[in-house]
């Protein structure tokens, strides 16, 4: 149990990066992302063939896995075009309502009972997120498509959580960035048109930035995401990344000097989520006691 969650807090330090990268690469989030799926589909079959792991499942399987893919696709799209019309610290602290949307859509989608320390827990992290950014209209978009990126992204881990169960994890996130890959490509013509972009070929500090985003940020974070999700419930791990803006915030502070954007309240509304993930934690592991 504790190396599980040693794992999952290595995943949150490397999700912590995927929004400076999204800052560093200049293409537009549709091209970003397309990139994205495409060189972590790549390395995961290089992967999938070094370890001679079997990908062979039957048509309904692969649809079956391929689906929660689009849904990471999308919630990618969302995250990174708020990042995009906002700042770092917008798209990643908007991320932390995950934990919210698990906790209201798993009970409808499973059918089960509203778990209320999870709905207060979910509630800290609303006032952390009200406190940290006023409810600031200047970034009115940017906070808009952050929320809808949480909202895709609790669905993903929801479902996601039940394939772990039956599939190799590599299985899993090879099929879903192939569908990704795919989805999102045959769309990308007609997103251009809408959203056209300066480059669509990156150049080579921009492939390099993907290169490092595909292998480590999302192959090495969604085959432990997936690893993570065998022990430890959905609404903590969504919950336990709430504390992926802390790390991408105070990068973001370094390197882009947004630490003069935030004030007083905002140290005030991350205390406030740090200590979400605190008490779940500790509530997990006395469950699992």
């Amino acid at each position: 149990m504790k190396k599980s969650y040693l794992l999952l807090h290595l995943a949150v330090i490397l999700a912590g990066f995927t929004g400076v990268f999204g800052k560093l690469i200049t293409l537009n989030e549709g091209l970003l992302v397309w990139y994205r799926l495409l060189f972590s589909s790549v390395i995961l079959w290089a992967v999938l063939k070094l370890l001679r792991i079997s990908y062979s499942i039957s048509a309904q399987e692969k649809i079956r896995i391929m689906k929660p893919g689009l849904l990471i696709t999308f919630h990618w799209l969302f995250f990174y075009a708020s990042i995009k019309y906002s700042n770092i610290s917008i798209g990643v602290v908007c991320y932390c309502l995950t934990s919210f949307f698990t906790a209201v859509f798993k009970p409808l989608i499973d059918k089960e009972k509203f778990k209320v320390s999870e709905l207060l827990l979910s509630t800290f992290t609303i006032m952390g997120i009200s406190l940290i950014f006023h409810f600031d209209t200047s970034y009115q978009l940017g906070i808009v498509l952050g929320v809808i990126s949480s909202a895709v992204g609790a669905l993903y881990t929801i479902y996601n959580n039940r394939l772990v169960r039956h599939f190799d994890t590599k299985v899993i996130n090879f099929y879903q960035m192939l569908a990704g890959t795919l989805c999102l490509g045959a769309c990308l013509p007609v997103y251009l048109v809408i959203f056209p972009s300066d480059s669509i070929v990156p150049d080579l500090k921009n492939t390099a930035y993907l290169g490092i985003l595909a292998l480590f940020c999302t192959v090495g974070l969604y085959v432990i995401f997936a690893e993570v999700l065998r022990k430890i419930p959905a609404f903590t791990v969504n919950l336990t990344f709430n504390l992926e803006p802390v790390y991408a915030i105070i990068m973001a502070f370094l390197f882009f000097g947004e630490s003069k954007e935030v004030g007083f309240s905002f140290y005030i509304g991350i205390s406030l989520i740090i200590a979400s993930v605190v008490l779940q934690t500790l509530i997990s592991v006395r469950r699992k006691s």
